[in-house]
């Protein structure tokens, strides 16, 4: 894999992380293949974890290179105070332009869910654009639980257009889009992955101290299927 290096300096690293990989090493999946080994083969030392995505969801990962760094940016993230941004497409035309969901996320293991008994969790969210049958939204999770995105906006009843585990929706197809239509073979997915891509991130950056935001663009998948929604699902 060449890594995609949105920001680089002395003490961070931030690489835009193709979907398909994942952070850090599982019980099935060796060091060297995560990002953060490749990283860590990058900068030919340690590369501190700050933070995880999904091994399906694209975009932003923010990684330390001392030890002194990344106590301070996991501060920041424990404190709240680093600004994240994703985009999703999610099944369902939202009426809202904005809004904020709260609904408290139990983790028990491996497995979390909404219920009473679980942690405060709020996510924010904004329409950048309306289809049919489908939305575009810009989502900023507020607190930091694990598949907390997903969760909330399955609640909402707008859940991730593709997401296996939540929806059991491995893709989305043309087909499901456009109208009579015929297909010359197997069909590919404009999207056979989660639909979720983390877009900026707005962090304190631990040597000057001062706001630094990153943002990685929309994966070639997001482009190609929002292209397809506009043509065909207006």
């Amino acid at each position: 894999m060449t890594l995609n290096i949105l920001f680089e300096n002395g003490r961070i690293i931030v690489i835009n992380k193709p979907d398909g990989i994942l952070v850090i090493p599982d019980q099935y999946t060796d060091g060297v293949s995560t990002l953060q080994g490749q990283v860590t083969q990058y900068l030919k030392k340690k590369a501190f974890v700050v933070h995880r995505i999904d091994r399906d969801t694209s975009g932003i990962v923010l990684f330390a290179k001392d030890a002194e760094a990344h106590k301070h940016l996991c501060v920041q993230f424990e404190n709240a105070e680093v600004k994240k941004k994703y985009q999703t497409i999610v099944r369902g035309r939202v009426r809202e332009d904005d809004g904020v969901i709260i609904q408290p996320i139990l983790t028990e293991g491996r497995e979390v869910s909404i219920d009473p008994d679980g942690k405060y969790s709020e996510t924010a969210f904004k329409v950048l654009e309306r289809f049919r049958d489908y939305s575009f939204l810009e989502v900023s999770p507020k607190t930091g639980r694990r598949h907390q995105i997903r969760l909330h906006l399955t609640s909402s009843g707008h859940p991730l257009a593709v997401d296996k585990e939540y929806t059991r929706t491995e893709a989305l197809y043309l087909s499901e889009l456009k109208t009579n239509y015929k297909s010359s073979g197997k069909e590919k997915p404009l999207i056979g992955r989660l639909s979720l891509h983390s877009a900026s991130i707005t962090f304190k950056e631990p040597e000057t101290q001062k706001d630094l935001t990153v943002e990685a663009p929309l994966p070639d998948d997001f482009e190609l299927t929002l292209k397809q929604l506009r043509k065909y699902n207006t």
